[in-house]
Parts: C-alpha cells; structure tokens; sequence
C-alpha cells in the first residue's frame, strides 16, 4: 500500500524539484529488438504511452506546486495517486528500456553467484519471475529486485504502474511490462509467450550493474 508516510515522501521530493521530466531517448532503434518485440510496438509503447505518462506527471506536478503555494492541503492529498501512477509508469519505463538490449549477454559473476544462492540456478530464476508476471491479474509488471533488509535477490510484482521501491522498499533489477500494450500487437492473449521470449533481449549488463549498485 501507498500508506501516509509514502505520501509524504512524494509530495516533499516533488515539491522540492520542480524541473519538468521528459521522455527519455532509446538506446537502441524501435526495430532493434525484432523479432521479440516488434517495432510498432515499441514505437507506441515508447512515444505515446510511455510519452504520456510524462506529460501527466508534469501536470500533477504543477498542480502540486500551485496547491503548496495556496496551503491548499486538500488538493496536495487528492493529487497522490496521480503522482504515483505517472510517476511510477515513468519510473518503470526508465528502467524498463534499459533493461532491454539485442545483444542480450549474460549476469555477471556477482549477479550469478547470487542467483545461484537464492534461486538455485538462473533457469528457475528465469522460470519464477516467468510464472510471477504471467500471474498478475490484470495489469502491472514482474520484478526481480533486491531486498536490502534481507540482502538477496527476490521475485515480486506490482499492480498498475506501482514504482517498486516507493511501494515496497525493493531494488528494481529487471522489470516485465505485462500491461496489455507492451505485447498485444504482436502476442495477443497470450502473454506466457512474450514473457518467455522477453529472457532473449534481457539486457544482463545492465541488470548486473543495478545489482552491483543495490548491494553497495
């Protein structure tokens, strides 16, 4: 839940920055990731969804920004769920492009040995986070994070556009989109599919180097 003392947290660290977000470029082209995902939709998942979940979040913000300078406290606590719902899809997405190469690759030693310890084996790491984000009834994304309280990796998932950390205190490493936009041009109804064939363009660089980032 996004209880009272996450609200707080939101509203200071908005409040105290006011620079307007905007849409972050691709490290890669919209066809780079074919056939696994194809490039229309990552053209409209990049530039229209994701795109307005930042002009969203800019709009809560300046809202939240006008109603701090009337004492408005009201309006501050009805602009909550806007700011974690835009907030979180932009915060999600940021990481989720990233998490995403052709090139794929593999954890790095430190990653591996650490899956290896909590999962057994990368595969049945693979193979739960599989299950976990085809389960997510409705929309919402799979996570591996790493839990700092109890220093190891961990498989969880969050409904909507719920930013991992905010919400749940865990690291985000690797995120699954299973919103219906992230793969139903290309997979339909079967989202098994695109979260077996997304492990293709996994993009373990980057995963390894979140990994290495969270347990410093």
């Amino acid at each position: 839940m996004f209880g009272t003392r996450g609200i707080g947290t939101l509203i200071r660290t908005v409040g105290a920055a006011r620079q307007a977000h905007t849409l972050p470029e691709l490290p890669y082209d919209y066809h780079a990731l074919e056939p696994v995902i194809s490039r229309e939709i990552m053209s409209l998942h990049h530039s229209k969804h994701h795109a307005t979940y930042v002009n969203n979040l800019n709009a809560a913000e300046e809202k939240l920004a006008q109603a701090q300078s009337k004492g408005d406290i009201s309006t501050i606590i009805s602009l909550a769920p806007a700011l974690k719902f835009n907030g979180g899809g932009h915060i999600n997405h940021t990481i989720f492009w990233q998490n995403l190469s052709s090139s794929g690759g593999k954890p790095s030693d430190a990653l591996n040995q650490a899956i290896q310890k909590d999962f057994g084996s990368l595969e049945n790491m693979k193979n739960q986070l599989a299950t976990a984000s085809v389960g997510v009834q409705g929309s919402g994304w799979g996570w591996l994070g790493y839990n700092k309280q109890m220093k190891k990796l961990q498989i969880t998932t969050c409904q909507n556009q719920d930013p991992l950390e905010a919400t749940t205190g865990i690291v985000p490493l690797f995120g699954i989109d299973v919103w219906e936009h992230a793969y139903y041009l290309q997979y339909k109804n079967v989202r098994a599919d695109y979260v077996k064939a997304i492990f293709d363009i996994a993009n373990w660089k980057d995963i390894s180097a979140r990994y290495e980032k969270a347990t410093k």
